[in-house]
């Protein structure tokens, strides 16, 4: 009877140690796959910003080159203001289909990757 009781206590105590490494692997997995949507954030906004200032300063170029050709500088910087108001409602009509099902798929993609998948 006493080897029974035995046999039972150590099968608890091998689901209780069972359960906990479940628990600190699903932690750890959690916290790996946040901080790889992080990394990827702040990749991605690091590029964004790079982006950002390239076009601005081609668009204050492009501005100040169409302004010369057109004569009046304040004509390249208005065309070049309505270029971009054009591009952003244009971006805006189509902000779901390119911005976010693509980035919601992304995090989607990244929290249901593999744990055991090679990078």
């Amino acid at each position: 009877m006493e080897s029974a009781f035995s046999i039972v206590e150590d099968l608890t105590e091998n689901i209780r140690k069972y359960v906990h490494i479940k628990i600190e692997s699903a932690k750890l997995s959690t916290a790996e796959k946040t901080s790889a949507i992080a990394a990827n954030a702040i990749a991605g906004l690091t590029v964004v910003l790079i982006g950002m200032l390239f076009v601005l300063l081609a668009s204050i170029a492009g501005a100040i080159a169409l302004g010369i050709v057109l004569g009046k500088l304040w004509l390249g910087f208005l065309l070049v203001a309505i270029f971009y108001l054009l591009l952003a409602l244009l971006i805006w009509s189509w902000r779901g289909k390119f911005i976010r099902l693509p980035i919601m798929n992304a995090i989607i993609s990244e929290l249901t990757k593999n744990d055991h998948e090679e990078d």
